[in-house]
Protein backbone atom coordinates (compact mmCIF):
# COMPACT_ATOMS: atom_id res chain seq x y z
CA UNK A 1 0.00 0.00 0.00
CA UNK A 2 1.46 3.65 -0.97
CA UNK A 3 2.14 5.84 1.78
CA UNK A 4 0.67 8.45 0.23
CA UNK A 5 -2.69 7.47 -1.93
CA UNK A 6 -3.32 11.51 -3.04
CA UNK A 7 -2.18 15.00 -2.76
CA UNK A 8 -4.89 15.28 0.08
CA UNK A 9 -3.19 12.23 1.88
CA UNK A 10 0.17 14.01 1.92
CA UNK A 11 -1.44 17.03 3.13
CA UNK A 12 -2.75 15.37 5.90
CA UNK A 13 0.34 13.77 6.97
CA UNK A 14 2.05 17.24 7.20
CA UNK A 15 -0.52 18.30 9.89
CA UNK A 16 0.20 15.47 11.66
CA UNK A 17 3.97 15.37 12.77
CA UNK A 18 4.63 13.38 15.61
CA UNK A 19 6.41 14.65 18.33
CA UNK A 20 9.60 13.13 20.00
CA UNK A 21 9.20 11.13 23.28
CA UNK A 22 9.66 13.23 26.05
CA UNK A 23 10.52 11.07 28.81
CA UNK A 24 13.35 9.31 26.81
CA UNK A 25 14.50 12.63 26.36
CA UNK A 26 15.04 13.49 29.40
CA UNK A 27 16.25 10.24 30.98
CA UNK A 28 19.14 11.07 28.36
CA UNK A 29 19.45 14.16 29.10
CA UNK A 30 19.65 13.28 33.04
CA UNK A 31 22.24 10.10 32.32
CA UNK A 32 24.25 12.66 30.58
CA UNK A 33 24.79 14.53 33.81
CA UNK A 34 26.02 11.68 35.53
CA UNK A 35 29.12 10.72 33.45
CA UNK A 36 32.63 11.43 34.40
CA UNK A 37 32.63 14.47 32.42
CA UNK A 38 32.11 18.36 33.34
CA UNK A 39 28.38 18.87 32.18
CA UNK A 40 28.22 19.68 28.78
CA UNK A 41 31.63 19.08 28.10
CA UNK A 42 31.11 17.10 25.03
CA UNK A 43 28.92 20.01 23.50
CA UNK A 44 27.35 19.01 20.11
CA UNK A 45 27.71 15.09 21.00
CA UNK A 46 25.51 15.41 24.05
CA UNK A 47 23.02 17.21 22.54
CA UNK A 48 23.07 14.39 19.55
CA UNK A 49 22.16 11.96 21.92
CA UNK A 50 19.19 13.17 23.26
CA UNK A 51 18.03 14.81 20.29
CA UNK A 52 18.21 10.29 18.67
CA UNK A 53 17.00 9.34 22.09
CA UNK A 54 13.96 11.53 21.98
CA UNK A 55 12.88 10.25 18.41
CA UNK A 56 14.16 6.94 18.99
CA UNK A 57 12.16 6.47 22.19
CA UNK A 58 14.82 4.75 24.35
CA UNK A 59 17.25 6.16 26.72
CA UNK A 60 19.74 4.76 25.32
CA UNK A 61 19.81 5.57 21.71
CA UNK A 62 21.53 2.69 19.28
CA UNK A 63 22.84 2.92 15.65
CA UNK A 64 22.36 -0.97 15.09
CA UNK A 65 20.17 -0.46 11.46
CA UNK A 66 21.20 2.17 9.91
CA UNK A 67 20.91 3.32 5.97
CA UNK A 68 22.18 6.26 3.73
CA UNK A 69 19.17 6.01 0.73
CA UNK A 70 20.60 7.55 -2.34
CA UNK A 71 18.04 8.62 -4.79
CA UNK A 72 18.66 9.49 -8.53
CA UNK A 73 16.63 11.01 -11.21
CA UNK A 74 16.93 12.77 -14.65
CA UNK A 75 15.36 16.81 -15.18
CA UNK A 76 14.31 17.63 -18.55
CA UNK A 77 15.56 21.21 -17.82
CA UNK A 78 19.21 19.83 -17.92
CA UNK A 79 19.22 20.44 -22.08
CA UNK A 80 19.04 24.07 -21.02
CA UNK A 81 22.95 23.58 -20.08
CA UNK A 82 22.52 24.54 -16.52
CA UNK A 83 24.61 21.87 -15.48
CA UNK A 84 28.75 20.79 -16.33
CA UNK A 85 27.93 17.29 -17.48
CA UNK A 86 25.37 15.64 -19.66
CA UNK A 87 22.56 13.97 -18.43
CA UNK A 88 24.17 10.96 -19.20
CA UNK A 89 26.34 11.09 -16.24
CA UNK A 90 23.28 10.11 -13.79
CA UNK A 91 23.01 6.83 -14.95
CA UNK A 92 26.41 6.00 -15.47
CA UNK A 93 27.36 7.26 -11.95
CA UNK A 94 23.77 4.82 -10.27
CA UNK A 95 25.87 1.63 -12.14
CA UNK A 96 29.12 3.19 -10.39
CA UNK A 97 27.26 3.00 -7.42
CA UNK A 98 26.32 -0.85 -7.41
CA UNK A 99 29.33 -1.34 -8.48
CA UNK A 100 31.18 -0.40 -5.09
CA UNK A 101 33.15 2.54 -6.81
CA UNK A 102 31.62 5.85 -5.64
CA UNK A 103 32.72 8.16 -2.96
CA UNK A 104 29.30 7.11 -0.96
CA UNK A 105 30.16 3.66 -1.33
CA UNK A 106 33.25 3.97 0.74
CA UNK A 107 32.44 6.34 3.26
CA UNK A 108 28.75 4.40 3.89
CA UNK A 109 31.01 0.95 4.55
CA UNK A 110 33.64 3.34 7.03
CA UNK A 111 30.56 4.96 8.60
CA UNK A 112 28.51 1.60 8.81
CA UNK A 113 25.93 2.00 6.48
CA UNK A 114 23.79 0.16 4.38
CA UNK A 115 23.70 2.06 1.18
CA UNK A 116 20.30 1.51 -0.80
CA UNK A 117 20.71 3.13 -4.29
CA UNK A 118 17.04 3.92 -5.58
CA UNK A 119 16.52 5.22 -9.69
CA UNK A 120 13.66 6.63 -10.79
CA UNK A 121 12.76 6.39 -14.40
CA UNK A 122 16.02 7.54 -15.48
CA UNK A 123 15.08 7.01 -19.26
CA UNK A 124 12.02 9.56 -18.37
CA UNK A 125 13.26 13.07 -17.28
CA UNK A 126 10.93 15.55 -15.95
CA UNK A 127 9.88 17.67 -18.06
CA UNK A 128 11.82 20.92 -18.11
CA UNK A 129 10.38 23.13 -15.93
CA UNK A 130 10.79 26.36 -17.56
CA UNK A 131 7.92 25.53 -19.60
CA UNK A 132 5.27 23.71 -17.59
CA UNK A 133 5.43 21.41 -14.57
CA UNK A 134 8.54 19.34 -13.75
CA UNK A 135 5.57 16.35 -12.91
CA UNK A 136 2.36 15.54 -13.19
CA UNK A 137 0.25 14.52 -10.43
CA UNK A 138 0.91 10.31 -10.69
CA UNK A 139 4.33 11.07 -11.03
CA UNK A 140 5.05 13.33 -8.12
CA UNK A 141 2.72 10.99 -5.90
CA UNK A 142 5.88 7.69 -7.57
CA UNK A 143 8.26 9.67 -6.34
CA UNK A 144 7.17 10.52 -2.69
CA UNK A 145 6.05 6.75 -2.60
CA UNK A 146 9.48 5.73 -3.80
CA UNK A 147 11.02 8.11 -0.64
CA UNK A 148 8.68 6.68 1.26
CA UNK A 149 9.72 2.65 0.32
CA UNK A 150 12.89 3.15 2.05
CA UNK A 151 11.99 3.44 5.96
CA UNK A 152 11.75 0.43 6.67
CA UNK A 153 10.91 -1.22 10.12
CA UNK A 154 13.67 -1.45 12.73
CA UNK A 155 15.46 1.78 11.33
CA UNK A 156 17.67 3.64 13.47
CA UNK A 157 18.90 6.21 11.31
CA UNK A 158 17.85 7.30 7.89
CA UNK A 159 20.75 9.32 5.94
CA UNK A 160 19.82 10.98 2.12
CA UNK A 161 21.51 11.53 -0.48
CA UNK A 162 21.28 12.41 -3.95
CA UNK A 163 22.29 12.01 -7.75
CA UNK A 164 20.62 13.66 -10.82
CA UNK A 165 22.18 16.04 -13.45
CA UNK A 166 20.27 19.45 -13.24
CA UNK A 167 19.53 19.03 -9.64
CA UNK A 168 20.89 22.29 -8.15
CA UNK A 169 18.98 23.81 -10.78
CA UNK A 170 15.81 22.53 -9.44
CA UNK A 171 16.91 22.80 -5.67
CA UNK A 172 17.65 26.57 -6.31
CA UNK A 173 14.01 27.13 -7.79
CA UNK A 174 12.65 25.19 -4.68
CA UNK A 175 14.31 27.30 -2.38
CA UNK A 176 13.10 30.59 -3.39
CA UNK A 177 9.61 29.41 -4.28
CA UNK A 178 9.35 28.65 -0.68
CA UNK A 179 11.47 30.31 1.05
CA UNK A 180 11.44 34.18 -1.00
CA UNK A 181 14.10 35.81 -3.36
CA UNK A 182 15.42 35.55 -6.86
CA UNK A 183 17.47 32.86 -8.46
CA UNK A 184 20.40 35.19 -7.50
CA UNK A 185 20.05 34.61 -4.26
CA UNK A 186 20.21 30.49 -4.30
CA UNK A 187 22.37 29.53 -7.85
CA UNK A 188 25.09 28.15 -7.23
CA UNK A 189 27.67 26.83 -9.71
CA UNK A 190 26.79 22.81 -8.68
CA UNK A 191 28.67 20.59 -10.88
CA UNK A 192 31.01 23.71 -11.94
CA UNK A 193 29.15 26.16 -14.13
CA UNK A 194 30.91 29.09 -13.90
CA UNK A 195 30.77 32.96 -16.17
CA UNK A 196 28.09 32.51 -18.80
CA UNK A 197 26.87 29.62 -17.84
CA UNK A 198 26.12 30.33 -14.30
CA UNK A 199 24.06 33.17 -15.76
CA UNK A 200 22.04 30.91 -17.95
CA UNK A 201 21.23 28.43 -14.84
CA UNK A 202 19.86 31.38 -13.13
CA UNK A 203 18.37 32.77 -16.23
CA UNK A 204 16.51 29.60 -16.28
CA UNK A 205 15.14 29.35 -12.72
CA UNK A 206 13.89 33.06 -12.98
CA UNK A 207 11.88 31.90 -15.99
CA UNK A 208 10.75 28.90 -14.18
CA UNK A 209 9.45 31.08 -10.79
CA UNK A 210 7.43 33.62 -12.96
CA UNK A 211 5.70 30.88 -14.44
CA UNK A 212 4.89 28.62 -11.72
CA UNK A 213 4.85 31.52 -8.59
CA UNK A 214 1.05 31.81 -8.98
CA UNK A 215 0.34 28.08 -8.49
CA UNK A 216 3.03 27.56 -5.42
CA UNK A 217 0.52 27.70 -2.77
CA UNK A 218 1.17 24.33 -1.07
CA UNK A 219 4.62 22.07 -0.74
CA UNK A 220 3.01 19.49 -3.38
CA UNK A 221 2.42 21.77 -5.62
CA UNK A 222 5.66 23.53 -5.14
CA UNK A 223 7.66 19.65 -5.70
CA UNK A 224 5.59 18.82 -8.60
CA UNK A 225 6.07 21.34 -10.54
CA UNK A 226 10.26 22.60 -9.54
CA UNK A 227 11.69 19.52 -8.29
CA UNK A 228 12.92 16.39 -9.61
CA UNK A 229 11.95 12.87 -9.13
CA UNK A 230 14.78 12.27 -6.81
CA UNK A 231 14.13 15.21 -4.79
CA UNK A 232 10.30 14.50 -4.44
CA UNK A 233 11.88 11.29 -3.50
CA UNK A 234 13.59 12.99 -0.66
CA UNK A 235 11.29 14.81 0.81
CA UNK A 236 9.06 11.33 0.74
CA UNK A 237 11.40 9.67 2.82
CA UNK A 238 11.56 12.40 5.48
CA UNK A 239 8.05 12.56 5.91
CA UNK A 240 7.70 9.13 6.42
CA UNK A 241 10.75 8.93 8.78
CA UNK A 242 8.94 11.64 10.92
CA UNK A 243 5.96 8.82 10.94
CA UNK A 244 7.55 5.84 11.80
CA UNK A 245 9.74 8.05 14.31
CA UNK A 246 13.26 7.64 12.42
CA UNK A 247 15.57 10.34 12.39
CA UNK A 248 17.42 11.81 10.03
CA UNK A 249 20.54 12.82 8.33
CA UNK A 250 19.86 15.25 5.32
CA UNK A 251 23.39 15.80 3.41
CA UNK A 252 23.82 19.06 1.09
CA UNK A 253 21.89 21.98 -0.76
CA UNK A 254 19.41 19.53 -2.52
CA UNK A 255 18.60 17.35 0.78
CA UNK A 256 17.51 20.62 2.53
CA UNK A 257 15.84 22.09 -0.57
CA UNK A 258 13.81 18.92 -0.58
CA UNK A 259 12.01 19.77 2.05
CA UNK A 260 12.10 23.50 1.93
CA UNK A 261 8.26 24.14 0.34
CA UNK A 262 7.36 21.68 3.20
CA UNK A 263 9.19 23.85 6.02
CA UNK A 264 7.90 26.79 4.52
CA UNK A 265 4.10 26.09 6.02
CA UNK A 266 4.84 23.41 8.34
CA UNK A 267 8.11 24.30 9.88
CA UNK A 268 8.44 21.23 12.97
CA UNK A 269 9.08 19.06 9.70
CA UNK A 270 13.10 19.43 10.25
CA UNK A 271 12.59 18.87 14.00
CA UNK A 272 13.78 14.95 13.55
CA UNK A 273 16.32 16.03 11.14
CA UNK A 274 19.93 16.97 11.50
CA UNK A 275 22.11 18.92 8.97
CA UNK A 276 25.12 16.96 8.24
CA UNK A 277 27.38 19.39 6.94
CA UNK A 278 27.13 22.77 5.19
CA UNK A 279 28.47 22.20 1.58
CA UNK A 280 30.58 24.86 -0.30
CA UNK A 281 27.44 25.37 -2.99
CA UNK A 282 26.57 29.11 -1.80
CA UNK A 283 23.42 29.36 -0.81
CA UNK A 284 23.42 25.74 1.58
CA UNK A 285 24.28 28.15 4.41
CA UNK A 286 21.39 30.34 3.97
CA UNK A 287 18.66 27.45 3.66
CA UNK A 288 20.07 26.07 6.83
CA UNK A 289 19.53 29.12 8.46
CA UNK A 290 16.47 29.49 7.57
CA UNK A 291 15.65 26.03 8.57
CA UNK A 292 16.63 26.71 11.80
CA UNK A 293 19.41 23.62 11.46
CA UNK A 294 22.84 24.05 12.52
CA UNK A 295 25.26 21.91 10.52
CA UNK A 296 27.19 19.08 12.66
CA UNK A 297 30.04 19.38 10.25
CA UNK A 298 32.02 22.21 7.49
CA UNK A 299 34.34 20.50 5.17
CA UNK A 300 34.18 22.60 2.14
CA UNK A 301 32.34 18.79 0.41
CA UNK A 302 29.92 19.33 -2.37
CA UNK A 303 29.55 16.03 -3.89
CA UNK A 304 26.23 15.22 -2.91
CA UNK A 305 25.07 11.37 -3.24
CA UNK A 306 24.72 11.40 1.05
CA UNK A 307 28.74 11.44 1.13
CA UNK A 308 28.61 14.26 4.28
CA UNK A 309 25.45 12.49 5.63
CA UNK A 310 27.79 9.19 5.46
CA UNK A 311 30.52 11.17 7.44
CA UNK A 312 28.13 12.91 9.68
CA UNK A 313 27.03 9.30 10.97
CA UNK A 314 30.16 8.53 12.29
CA UNK A 315 29.84 11.79 14.07
CA UNK A 316 26.05 10.10 15.11
CA UNK A 317 27.49 6.66 16.07
CA UNK A 318 30.56 8.50 18.37
CA UNK A 319 28.08 10.64 20.44
CA UNK A 320 25.65 7.52 21.09
CA UNK A 321 29.17 5.21 21.76
CA UNK A 322 29.78 7.80 24.32
CA UNK A 323 26.35 7.86 25.94
CA UNK A 324 25.71 4.34 26.02
CA UNK A 325 29.63 3.31 27.61
CA UNK A 326 30.92 6.27 29.50
CA UNK A 327 30.83 5.44 33.46
CA UNK A 328 28.95 7.62 36.14
CA UNK A 329 30.76 8.91 38.68
CA UNK A 330 29.50 6.58 40.65
CA UNK A 331 29.93 3.61 38.91
CA UNK A 332 33.55 4.78 38.34
CA UNK A 333 33.53 5.84 42.19
CA UNK A 334 35.11 9.45 40.98
CA UNK A 335 33.57 12.40 42.98
CA UNK A 336 31.10 14.71 41.67
CA UNK A 337 30.88 18.51 41.81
Amino acid sequence: MSAFASPAAFAAALIRLRAPDAAARAAAAARQDTLTKPPGSLGRLEEVAIFMAGWQGRDTPRLEQARVAVFAGNHGVAARGVSAFPSAVTAQMVTNYRRGGAAINALAEAAGLELAVVPIDLDRPTHDFTTGPAMDEADCLAALNAGAAVVVPGLDLLALGEMGIGNSTAAAALCAASLGGTAADWVGPGTGVRGAALSTKAGVIDTALALHWPAATAPFEILRRLGGREIVAIAGAVVAARQAGVPVLLDGFICGAAIAPIAAFHPAIVDHCLAAHCSAEPGHARLLDRLGLQPLLSLDMRLGEGSGAAVAAGLVRASLTAHARMSTFTDAGVSSR
